[in-house]
């Protein structure tokens, strides 16, 4: 079945395949985008310049921008955001700390 833009969609299985379709694409993202965690891991100096708040508003506000401009319902981006970008700081965390790991054996 090719998928169908939402505005096309006739059927719930229709909307199920471009929501599948859609969420293999956001998949792909996501491993991209942790994929510049780990080099952020790689290129920062210290542990203590994986967390930074500042870039963390940025962030943030910047995906609430969009949303906004996309006609996304207000909070939803900031609240994935929150839970995309912990989970980030965390992931860089632990590569922050394997990468030194591995250099001290």
């Amino acid at each position: 079945m090719s998928v169908k833009p939402p505005q096309a969609c006739q059927t719930m299985l229709e909307v199920r395949a471009g929501v599948d379709a859609l969420d293999r694409e956001l998949v792909a993202l996501l491993a991209r985008r942790f994929g510049y965690m780990d080099a952020a891991a790689r290129i920062k100096p210290a542990r203590s310049h994986v967390r930074d708040e500042a870039r963390k508003r940025q962030v943030i506000e910047n995906a609430s921008a969009a949303a906004a401009a996309a006609g996304i319902p207000d909070g939803v981006a900031e609240a994935l955001w929150e839970t995309l970008v912990e989970a980030s700081i965390a992931y860089e965390l632990g590569q922050w700390d394997r990468l030194r790991a591995s250099d001290a054996a």
